[in-house]
């Protein structure tokens, strides 16, 4: 089965950009919304004061704000870091499947 045009354009373009697409840091940006909306999320459920245990034992440590401002951040670099090369290895796998089927015609 030949490749279409949409394939050896991605080819093209992975070919030249595939080491700096896996090493640049620009490309992890596109995982910071989704990161920072699920820490946005998780800040509006535990202000919102619903579970009175949890929002007496915040209080009661003021240490737990930093606390969460180091996991929200953890979370936000963890996800930014995973999305991007999760992406990666999607382009990585199309790449090899589509050279398998061009080297198999």
């Amino acid at each position: 089965m030949k490749l279409t045009d949409e394939e050896n354009r991605f080819m093209e373009y992975w070919e030249q950009n595939r080491t700096r697409k896996r090493r640049t840091w620009q490309h992890m940006i596109w995982g910071l919304p989704l990161g920072i909306i699920l820490v946005v999320a998780t800040f509006a459920n535990f202000l919102s004061g619903w579970y009175r245990r949890a929002d007496m034992q915040f209080r009661a440590d003021s240490s737990g704000f930093v606390v969460l401002l180091l996991a929200a951040i953890g979370i936000i670099v963890f996800i930014a870091v995973f999305s991007a090369r999760h992406r990666w290895d999607q382009h990585e796998q199309r790449y090899r499947e589509l050279q398998a089927r061009k080297e198999k015609n």
